[in-house]
C-alpha cells in the first residue's frame, strides 16, 4: 500500500526512496508551499529529512470515499518539539500511488 510506504519511508534514512509511492504529476502541499511532479517531491523530501531528526507515532486513520486521512504525533529537535500532523492522502484509483498529499496541522 502507496501510503504505509510512503510512511515508513519518509522516516527513514532513505528519504528518497518514498518518491516511488508518488504518480509522476503529485501535488504535495506542506507547510504552506506545494510541490508538484518528481523533481519538487524528491527535494521535498530529501529536505524535510535534512532539516530535523523526528520520530512519529500513529494517532489515528480516517478513510472516506476520495481520501485517507493519517494524524501522527511527531516528535523531535524543531521548534515547538511535538505536533500532530494530518497527512491527507489521495490515491490514483487505477495505479494506487498517491496523487496528493496536504500535510497541516
Amino acid at each position: 500500500m502507496s501510503i504505509t510506504t510512503y510512511l515508513e519511508r519518509s522516516a527513514s534514512a532513505r528519504p528518497a526512496s518514498a518518491r516511488a509511492t508518488f504518480t509522476e504529476n503529485a501535488v504535495v502541499v506542506d507547510d504552506g508551499k506545494t510541490y508538484t511532479g518528481e523533481v519538487a517531491i524528491a527535494a521535498w523530501l530529501a529536505g524535510s529529512v535534512a532539516e530535523f531528526e523526528y520520530t512519529t507515532t500513529l494517532l489515528r486513520t480516517d478513510t472516506d470515499e476520495s481520501s485517507t486521512t493519517v494524524v501522527n504525533r511527531v516528535e523531535g529537535n524543531f521548534p515547538g518539539r511535538s505536533v500532530d500532523l494530518n497527512y491527507r492522502f489521495e490515491l490514483d484509483a487505477e495505479s494506487g500511488l498517491i496523487q496528493a498529499l496536504t500535510i497541516s496541522i
